[in-house]
Formats: structure tokens, C-alpha cells, sequence
């Protein structure tokens, strides 16, 4: 029997779709635009820390107590950064006010998580100014930018991706994927270390180090954690694609599009690492690196959060067997744990 949900939108039951309607439709857009701003935002805070312009503007939050553009290159870089800020700022609080107005949706969640981030990212950002670029705050402010564009990654998927019931919260994610989201989280980390350390050049030679002339043991420490930490997270990531790729059964919409463009990624990302190892690592093909880092990054998270939230929605209550098949085919893939059917009527 055919059930059907709320005004809002969620259907327990009949075709999986996203939901409808112009408030819908506005969601989805500010989720979206978030998501690309912030992403932006991140891109352009690795241009700034590979140009050493993060003391450009030594005070917080006006720059030398000026609003407006500076006319020095690197007062400037820092300044357009902060304005990026500022309009991810509102993006986030936009998308957390459209969700909480159009409640339950399973977008609301994550776009209060944002909030929260962002809310926490402004202190560390402020921290970072005021301690001058300390290593270790500036490893803290790129991971909460880290958790920032994930928050906003899960909001825009949330709210576009077709599932049954529109309310339902994601799926578990199965080891698999949870292992290959925290390696890339901590590849990046590493990667930020490894830039604000000083031992982006330590090791001119790929794939094996071979320590520059002079370089100190710790610095050539860091760059090959960092190197480890990047063989675990492709294997991992390549993984987690080829899983989804092989999955015959119970196929999510993007998720092929998405694993293949994760495999594209990890190979370009393992390129431009070669290429800054021996070119001794020079602003611009960090800054390349870094970028793809963030793009491979968001490509994994939105992987995860298509396939959690669609499966959420693969399960008609009153259909066990067909939900034993898809968690089955779902728990193959390696991308969620399965759950017990539901006895519903």
C-alpha cells in the first residue's frame, strides 16, 4: 500500500525523489553556492599561507583599521580572504535558516553543524592572527576549515539527493568509508604541516626521499609522515571508488559520476605531489596541490553523504526482503553499514 508523508515533502513510501517546490529549489541553491564559496574560500587560505601573506593584515578584524582594499599584494590577498569570510558566513547562516524553516529535513542537521564550525573557525581564525602564524594554530584553523566545507559538502547533498523519507537522517557509513574520509582528513592536516613546518623541500626526490644538503632530521621527518599518511588515504580512497564502481545493485544517483572523479583526483593529486617534490616544492605547484587536496576532500565526503543519504530512503517499511537486498548490496560496496529491516505495516 502506497503511504504518503507530510506537506513537507517526505514520502515513506512510491518513488524516491528530491523534494519539490520553490522554497525547495531555494535550499538547494544556497546550499550549492555555500558549498563552491567555501570551497573557494579554502583555495584561496592555502594561496595566502604558500605566499606567507597571512600577516599581511597583522590585525583582526580590520586590516591596518581599513575596510577597503590595501594596495599592497599581500595586505590585499589577506583582505579579499576575509571578505570570502564574511560572505561564507552568511551562505552558512542562510542555508541553516531555509533548513530550519522547511523542518524535518535531513538538510537541517548538517547546516547547524556548520554553524557551529563556523562559529568556532572565526575564533581559531582570530587566534591565528593574534599568535602570528603559530604552526600549531594554523593547523587548528585549517581543520576546522576542513570540517567547515565537509558540513557544507553533507548540507548541499542533503538537500539535493532524492530519498524516501525526506526527514530520515543518513545511513551509518561502513568502516570502509568513515577509514577513507579521517585518512584524507588527516592527509590534508599532514600536508598543512608540512607547508607552515617548513619542509615542503626537505625531500627533492619522489617517491623516495632523499634529504636535501643541510635540511634538519625532524623536517625530513615530517615529510615523510606525510607522505605515509598519503599512501594510506589513496589506497584507501581508490577503494572506496572501485567499491562503488563494482556495485551492481542498489546503485545511488552520482555516485559512479562521483567515483570516478574521485579516482581522477587521487591520480592528479599524486601527480602534482610528484611534481612539487622535484621542482623543490615552489609557491605555485603547492598551492596546485593544496587546491586539489580540498577538491579530492569534498569528492569523498560527497560520496559518502550520496550513498548514506539515498540508502536512507531505499526502504519501503513494509518491504523487508527488498530491504535485506539493497543493504546487502550497499554493505558490499563497503560505503554503509546495513541495518535490521523494519517490521512496519
Amino acid at each position: 500500500m502506497r503511504l504518503t508523508g507530510p506537506p513537507h515533502g517526505g514520502e515513506v513510501g512510491g518513488p524516491a525523489r528530491a523534494p519539490a517546490g520553490p522554497s525547495w529549489r531555494l535550499l538547494r541553491t544556497l546550499a550549492i553556492v555555500t558549498l563552491v564559496a567555501t570551497y573557494a574560500l579554502l583555495a584561496l587560505g592555502s594561496t595566502v599561507r604558500v605566499t606567507e601573506s597571512g600577516m599581511g593584515c597583522p590585525g583582526w578584524p580590520l586590516c591596518y583599521g581599513q575596510v577597503g582594499p590595501i594596495d599592497h599584494f599581500h595586505t590585499l590577498l589577506e583582505q579579499i580572504h576575509r571578505y570570502l569570510t564574511a560572505a561564507v558566513t552568511v551562505g552558512v547562516l542562510a542555508v541553516a535558516l531555509q533548513a530550519w524553516r522547511l523542518r524535518p529535513h535531513r538538510a537541517l542537521r548538517p547546516a547547524i553543524s556548520a554553524v557551529a564550525v563556523l562559529a568556532v573557525q572565526i575564533v581559531l581564525g582570530a587566534v591565528t592572527v593574534v599568535t602570528h602564524n603559530a604552526p600549531v594554530t594554523v593547523a587548528l584553523h585549517l581543520a576546522g576549515a576542513l570540517l567547515l566545507l565537509a558540513a557544507t559538502t553533507v548540507t548541499a547533498v542533503a538537500s539535493s539527493v532524492a530519498s524516501r523519507p525526506a526527514a530520515h537522517g543518513p545511513r551509518r557509513p561502513a568502516r570502509l568509508a568513515w577509514s577513507a574520509v579521517v585518512a584524507t582528513f588527516a592527509l590534508l592536516v599532514s600536508g598543512s604541516i608540512v607547508v607552515d613546518g617548513g619542509a615542503s623541500a626537505a625531500c627533492p626526490s619522489w617517491p623516495w626521499c632523499v634529504p636535501r644538503r643541510g635540511v634538519a632530521d625532524p623536517l625530513v621527518a615530517i615529510a615523510l609522515v606525510h607522505r605515509g599518511v598519503a599512501l594510506v588515504a589513496v589506497g584507501l580512497l581508490v577503494a572506496l571508488a572501485v567499491g562503488t564502481l563494482l556495485r551492481r545493485r542498489g546503485r545511488t544517483p552520482g555516485s559512479v559520476g562521483l567515483a570516478w572523479s574521485l579516482l581522477g583526483l587521487c591520480a592528479a593529486q599524486v601527480a602534482a605531489g610528484a611534481v612539487t617534490a622535484e621542482l623543490a616544492a615552489p609557491p605555485a605547484a603547492q598551492d596546485v596541490h593544496l587546491g586539489l587536496a580540498a577538491a579530492l576532500w569534498v569528492c569523498a565526503v560527497a560520496l559518502v553523504a550520496v550513498v548514506s543519504y539515498a540508502g536512507a530512503g531505499l526502504n519501503d517499511a513494509g518491504n523487508r526482503g527488498g530491504a535485506r537486498s539493497v543493504s546487502t548490496a550497499g554493505a558490499g560496496a563497503g560505503l554503509w553499514v546495513p541495518e535490521t529491516p523494519s517490521t512496519g505495516a
